[in-house]
């Protein structure tokens, strides 16, 4: 019987080390939440330079399809567009 993982290792006893794996695991935890945290405030940050961007469509209340916004008659029913 050996006293310890080094006098195991030695021997070449198979052993299995939880104890390291467990030690890994908890490791790998605290940087990926390190480097979520980190990617999260650079997404934040670059997020703040730029604002939200204007409609570039809208629906003609005459025939329901997609014209752009600064359309004064439908394409699709020719309809004149009030406040267009």
């Amino acid at each position: 019987m050996a006293a310890s993982l080094a006098d195991a290792k030695a021997k070449g006893i198979p052993v299995i080390a939880y104890g390291q794996f467990i030690n890994d695991v908890i490791s790998f935890l605290i940087v990926a939440f390190g480097v979520f945290v980190l990617v999260k405030q650079a997404n934040r940050i670059k997020g703040q330079t730029k604002g939200p961007d204007a409609p570039a469509t809208k629906e003609c209340p005459y025939c329901a399809s997609t014209i752009p916004v600064k359309a004064t008659r439908c394409p699709n029913c020719t309809s004149q567009l009030v406040g267009g």
